[in-house]
């Protein structure tokens, strides 16, 4: 088929269309009323799982809000209308709620489950364009996403109403999110693999590096025994321990250039009269992403990790963290 290019036409038609869904968007939150509360409690009080359904272009939105419930706190999957009528229905017990989506209400698969969960105790909450519709009458709840006109110019393409019906199931997922008071590290758990998973999900003692593998020297030693070990320990420092084993302080790469500028020759010096005494220090226990937020306050690149008997039990740096992909 020909075409013309005129990009001043393409844009514009990009406009209308985003102004036509914006639109219709807008008009559903204002009608939104009684019936969403409903649907809310309704699934609230679900001692089974929230089944997701449709078919068509209401399939691939059935499947997305299925997704975004379950990964926020509400127990969902999505269940192909046009399967269920050929075994999948068995996945759909008495316990569970049935959320329907179908523009026209009319939809012949779905019409075919609704009596079968209904007759065996399940309750039904449909999303249609058309309150007169089947699908709607037989429903617990209904709830209204009809739309003005779709952003097709032909008015027959699915867009606005699946625009809605999307913006609908976020709408009812995250409502159901702040009802049960699911937080970001409940959000953590259920995307362990994600950014926001790392950060809330791992600990200093699942990136710090151990004992054995910091270099560690006793207080007294000169500071070329110091160097030796922090060359071979590849951390830019030497943790000192006193004579009780438990930590005395740390000497850094940065301790010995300003020993060198006062001091000079330091073959026959103490390592432990250069240390910091107080390093910078944190628990296994912590997230890392304490470890981060530490290192920037306090303008450190590297923490010793002390366990609850005062002991040296690691050390991580800034390196160490971008590797676990905490930043």
């Amino acid at each position: 088929m020909a075409h013309e290019t005129n990009s001043g036409a393409h844009l514009e038609m990009a406009r209308r269309v985003l102004r036509i869904e914006a639109d219709a968007v807008s008009a559903l939150a204002g009608r939104l009323g009684p019936e969403f509360d409903a649907a809310v409690e309704l699934i609230l009080a679900c001692r089974g799982r929230v089944i997701v359904s449709g078919i068509g272009k209401s399939g691939h939105i059935a499947r997305k809000i299925a997704a975004t419930m379950a990964s926020t706190g509400t127990p969902a999957f999505f269940v192909h209308a046009a399967e269920a009528v050929h075994g999948d229905l068995g996945m759909i017990t008495r316990d569970d709620v049935l959320i329907a989506l179908s523009n026209s209400g009319e939809n012949d698969e779905l019409l075919t489950i609704v009596p079968l969960v209904k007759r065996q105790g399940g309750r039904l909450i449909a999303i249609t364009g058309n309150a007169a519709s089947p699908l709607a009458q037989d429903a617990d709840v209904h709830l209204d996403a009809r739309v003005g006109e779709e952003a097709c110019p032909l008015n027959l393409a699915p867009t606005a109403s699946t625009t809605t019906a999307l913006a609908l199931g976020d709408a009812l997922a995250v409502a159901l999110l702040a009802a049960r008071g699911f937080g970001a590290e409940d959000f953590a758990r259920s995307h362990p693999g994600g950014a926001l998973g790392r950060k809330l999900l791992t600990h200093v003692r699942d990136v710090m590096r151990p004992a054995a593998e910091v270099p560690m020297v006793d207080e007294n030693a000169a500071v070329p025994v110091a160097l030796l070990a922090m060359t071979r320990g590849g951390m830019g420092m030497v943790a000192l321990g006193e004579a009780g084993g438990k930590l005395a302080g740390i000497f850094t790469d940065g301790d010995l250039r300003r020993a060198m500028e006062k001091l000079g020759d330091l073959r026959t010096v103490s390592v432990g009269t250069l240390a910091t005494r107080t390093p910078r220090t944190i628990e296994p226990e912590r997230l890392a992403i304490e470890a981060v937020e530490m290192m920037e306050r306090h303008k450190v690149n590297l923490l010793l990790v002390i366990g609850a008997d005062g002991r040296l039990a690691g050390a991580l740096n800034m390196h160490d963290l971008f590797r676990a992909k905490v930043v």
